[in-house]
């Protein structure tokens, strides 16, 4: 996220995060958490979400699209939807 150093800025500068945060419509939580490098669960599952859907359509010679991806992943144990794995392909441009 690319506005956490301008909140970091901000405060050091005397304003308060509450507002900052407010104003660039940043939850305080989100705010903190990148400043610690904490992430939280959902932001891991993502990230190894991706990793899998980047495997599987390696695999495929880069053929498989969404549905046969979520085919795989549903055939391997992995429960999510096909709109969850549209996501983060798009995101990766496969």
């Amino acid at each position: 996220m690319t506005v956490h150093p301008s909140i970091e800025a901000k405060k050091r500068a005397g304003h308060s995060v509450k507002r900052v945060c407010e104003l660039t419509k940043v939850s305080r939580t989100a705010c903190y958490a990148l400043r610690s490098g904490l992430f939280g669960p959902c932001a891991v599952r993502d990230a190894e979400l991706t990793e899998q859907i980047t495997e599987i359509h390696a695999r495929s010679r880069g053929t498989y699209g969404a549905p046969r991806v979520h085919a795989v992943l549903k055939r391997e144990g992995a429960g999510c939807g096909r709109r969850r794995v549209a996501s983060p392909m798009r995101a990766a441009g496969l």
